[in-house]
């Protein structure tokens, strides 16, 4: 088809749920894609933090096209090697115990919902189910993910939302120990919210929120559904702040562009959920696990290493440049978050004109999530656009 017949076929057959921009991609290489009429744009989205080494990796291709040719999938009343492979390596560079996996995001955050609560249940007995989240929060698109979600602008339309859970700002440790009531079985949070405006949580903050639950045996989940997998310069978020979480839930780059989530557990939760309590059919699927046993075996100490010296060189270049309209930059590793005074989506329009793909997070924040790999030559192409249209 060309473009006008995507066009014309996407707004007739798919539901209108997502506010599109026209780009038809045709193909793409490293962090650069084109579309059908041959345009040409740098990407610094990454699919929304999914592509982590970019497009059309050959390490990645040949790894999803071996495992393909050998098996694409099989049921989980059997074994599966890059799965098993896969965990392994989750829980020896997490430092947690053993791992479940699903297919998204809010797959990975629903198990670790009811891993506490089946946690709290097995040890108390009813009435201790309860989940404290955070204020601009985002846990996913489920009816339990929404309701875990801190944003009102979520909950909305889809009644009765799951019911247990309590909402609190971040960064107000008092106000997170007021919440934490005697039915409060977990604190569940992200390091950095992505969606919310790329927030980046005190040090000194998180690691108070771990000492309390230690104290009061509370579940502390971190969702790293977008931090996970090197995006902030190690391989879990949480590995910046110097502690461990009982649950760590991850998914979007883990499998470099294939539909894999997964949930880690810690050892209070390791020997919870037992057979037929929890399940899936697509989860560890076989190619998007070999896929993952790529991705994973990048991630490095020289790799993240790179992450954090790109990330810091997008941000200084960017707060360096003296545009009025840049009230802010944020970052940890390749995870960016510009503050503007101007709406962020005309940021947005102005920079996709001009061949750059960004995103936009909150109210007033453009946000940046290149592909972990991506070459000094597209940062600086695609920097050189991004600082016109903040301008």
């Amino acid at each position: 088809m060309n473009r006008e017949q995507v066009l014309q076929n996407d707004n007739q057959y798919i539901m209108h749920t997502y506010g599109r921009l026209p780009l038809v991609p045709d193909h793409a290489s490293g962090s650069t894609i084109w579309d059908k009429d041959g345009k040409k744009y740098i990407d610094f989205t990454s699919g929304i933090g999914v592509n982590a080494f970019g497009y059309s990796d050959e390490g990645w291709v040949k790894a999803v096209f071996d495992q393909a040719s050998k098996y694409q999938h099989v049921c989980n009343y059997y074994y599966c090697e890059p799965a098993s492979e896969l965990a392994e390596f989750l829980v020896k560079s997490s430092g947690l115990c053993n791992v479940f996996f699903g297919n998204s995001g809010a797959e990975a955050n629903e198990g670790a919902i009811k891993l506490a609560r089946k946690y709290s249940f097995d040890k108390y007995g009813e009435g201790r189910a309860t989940i404290v989240t955070l204020h601009q929060s985002f846990h996913g698109r489920t009816v339990t993910t929404l309701a875990a979600t801190g944003q009102d602008v979520f909950h909305q339309y889809f009644f009765p939302f799951t019911e247990g859970f309590k909402y609190c700002d971040a960064g107000d440790l008092e106000q997170l120990k007021a919440a934490c009531t005697p039915d409060v079985c977990a604190v569940m949070m992200e390091l950095v919210q992505g969606e919310g405006g790329v927030n980046i949580l005190p040090m000194e903050y998180v690691q108070a929120v771990r000492e309390f639950c230690d104290q009061n045996d509370i579940l502390l989940i971190l969702d790293e559904v977008q931090t996970g997998m090197g995006r902030t310069g190690k391989v879990f978020a949480f590995q910046n702040y110097g502690i461990l979480p009982d649950i760590c839930t991850v998914a979007k780059g883990i499998a470099g562009g294939l539909p894999m989530g997964a949930f880690i557990s810690g050892e209070k939760t390791k020997d919870t959920l037992g057979a037929s309590m929890h399940g899936t059919t697509f989860g560890s699927n076989p190619v998007c696990a070999a896929a993952a046993c790529y991705v994973t075996s990048r991630l490095t100490d020289d790799f993240m290493d790179s992450v954090n010296r790109k990330g810091q060189l997008i941000s200084d270049k960017i707060a360096s440049a003296g545009i009025d309209n840049v009230v802010s930059v944020r970052h940890l590793g390749m995870m960016i978050g510009i503050q503007v005074k101007s709406s962020p989506k005309d940021v947005l329009k102005k920079a996709f004109d001009a061949g750059l793909l960004v995103l936009t997070a909150g109210k007033d924040v453009v946000r940046l999530l290149p592909p972990l790999n991506i070459s000094m030559g597209e940062i600086d192409e695609g920097l050189s656009i991004l600082l016109e249209a903040l301008k």
